[in-house]
């Protein structure tokens, strides 16, 4: 009877496998593509091209690795293994950083740390200096500058996974080890880092995703990666083939990063918090606790606070100057909104499918898990790589379609429609996950009650499943909508003649060196981004104390 009940509707099958078709399509349409290209192309791209991008990737994925590493496990146990000035408040502020995406970090402190710009200005009147040429800091516009810049945004991630960790690890296993003569520092090498090393893993491994995704940092900040040389080669020289393979070549690093995040995760365990007693901050006090106020806050200030405060600046300066918000930018506000709403609904409706169909399965089709999991594997996938990947069969729809109606063009590619697939695709693991756990928390048994009842499937989703899953669906649509406001290489790549949003706004606007314009654009992003990560926050903080259990 039971497996009767759960057994998954021919309707949902299909429907689940067509999704997770959906997300392989992009990897196998770049696969189509970089092999129809002659050998030419991989022997310019092998002497002339990859060697460089390629070295430019690695280094800035292995910089930005080690300093997230370094900053988010550190600021994660001092808030979690003391008690110092500002401790409440950090604990969720370390969190902001999520808001701000790198390239409107980069943005903001390539004006900043302009050499005629405020701060260095500030510095050298501090020195009784008059001119840049007597002093100046390094340059941001280089490798150093790129791993500052993601690293101080990107942490978070780490931030994020470390203090779980540290927050359910048993507080007598430092008590132990303090007993047998370790000091705190000692303790925390030998004891808590150890056990913390698959969160560690999965949140160094997920900010060097992102770090692989990038391309207005990167390009604003003059490093060649491997994502950029996609965009220039396509863009710039109408090299479709020789992007192809590029992007195939990147392919190998997102292989890698998904294979340590999924390695990480697979040993990742939480001890319940009912059956231990956490560690017990130590209270800090004096210059000790100033010295830890100051270093948790750094982050903040760098990733958060400064560019923050620039974009409020120089968004008051251009209204305050009566230069007002342009037609064009109430234009790209429009566009984000509408390309954002697409993209949630479609996200929202594809999870919600495949999430029932996983809840459907039972023991009968275990393929519906693989397939949901086939689905999610988007996030991994650069933009870059998306937008070329859809390239072709979208090309192919078009040229099928033209065909049959007899009128030229490409009506997929003008209207839009593979920008929000590529979107869609690249957001979906929110929604699955989220709607997931939200179904987990629904016992079997109001299903099976609903169905003896004489309800169809279908109509236990919608009048039972639905109303509960309300929050989940709606923290989910959430961080779609905010995600794909922000998105910037797919939206470069794809989006339709004369269409712009409010993040390709900001960079043809950095690109002219426009500033106050560009911090407009900025802004309203940042906004938007504050909010889940203000909801992220809140749950994390009631999490920690008991509220929640992680």
């Amino acid at each position: 009877m039971t497996a009767k009940l759960r057994a998954v509707g021919p309707a949902w099958q299909l429907a689940s496998l067509a999704i997770a078709l959906g997300v392989l399509t992009p990897v196998l349409g770049l696969a189509w593509l970089a092999a129809g290209a002659d050998l030419g192309h991989w022997a310019h791209l092998a002497e002339h091209v990859l060697p460089q991008a390629a070295l430019n990737t690695a280094v800035l994925l292995v910089g930005v690795g080690v300093l997230v590493l370094i900053i988010g496990t550190g600021c994660a146990w001092l808030v979690t293994a003391f008690d110092f000035p500002g401790r409440s408040v950090l604990q969720w502020a370390l969190l902001l950083p999520l808001a701000m995406p790198t390239y409107i970090v980069a943005f903001a402190y390539l004006d900043l740390l302009h050499p005629i710009g405020p701060v260095q200005g500030a510095i050298r009147w501090l020195l009784g200096f008059d001119s840049p040429r007597q002093f100046r800091l390094p340059d941001l516009r280089s490798m150093p500058g790129a791993i500052f810049v993601l690293g101080f945004v990107l942490y978070p991630y780490v931030y994020l996974t470390a203090r779980a960790m540290f927050a359910t690890q048993p507080g007598h296993l430092m008590e132990a080890a303090r007993s047998l003569g370790e000091t705190r520092i000692g303790a925390f090498f030998r004891v808590a880092l150890p056990m913390a090393r698959p969160a560690l893993a999965v949140g160094v491994s997920l900010a060097m995703l992102e770090t692989l995704n990038d391309i207005g940092a990167s390009e604003f900040l003059g490093i060649q990666t491997l994502t950029v040389a996609v965009y220039t080669t396509w863009i710039t020289r109408s090299d479709l083939a020789g992007a192809a393979q590029i992007a195939c070549t990147m392919l190998l690093l997102v292989v890698a990063l998904v294979l340590l995040e999924a390695g990480g995760r697979r040993h990742q365990r939480y001890g319940s918090a009912q059956r231990m007693q956490p560690m017990r901050p130590l209270r800090l006090r004096g210059a000790k606790g100033l010295a830890a106020s100051f270093a948790a806050s750094l982050p903040v200030l760098i990733g958060f606070v400064a560019p923050a405060l620039y974009l409020v600046f120089e968004t008051a300066k251009r209204l305050r100057q009566g230069g007002g918000i342009s037609h064009g930018l109430l234009a790209s506000l429009g566009n984000t909104l509408a390309l954002a709403g697409g993209v949630t609904v479609a996200a929202v409706l594809a999870g919600l499918i495949v999430a029932w169909a996983v809840r459907r399965q039972g023991s009968v089709l275990p393929k519906a898990r693989w397939q949901a999991r086939i689905a999610s594997l988007g996030y991994a996938l650069p933009g870059t790589v998306l937008a070329i990947g859809l390239l072709t069969p979208a090309l192919a729809f078009d040229g099928a379609f033209a065909s049959l109606s007899g009128q030229a063009g490409l009506p997929m590619m003008a209207m839009g429609v593979v920008l929000v697939v590529a979107c869609t695709i690249r957001f979906l693991a929110m929604p699955i996950g989220g709607i997931e756990a939200g179904l987990a928390r629904i016992p079997p048994a109001i299903e099976q009650a609903a169905r003896l009842l004489g309800e169809t499937p279908l109509g236990t989703l919608r009048r039972v499943h639905l109303p509960l899953l309300q929050p989940a669906i709606a923290a989910g649509a959430l961080l779609v909508f905010v995600d794909a406001m922000k998105e910037l290489p797919a939206t470069l790549l794809l989006r339709p003649a004369n269409f712009d949003t409010l993040a390709t706004w900001l960079y043809a606007e950095a690109a002219r060196g426009t500033y106050e314009e560009g911090a407009i654009a900025a802004l309203a992003i940042v906004l938007a981004g504050l909010v889940p990560v203000i909801l992220l926050a809140r749950n994390r903080v009631a999490a920690a104390s008991g509220e929640l259990r992680l």
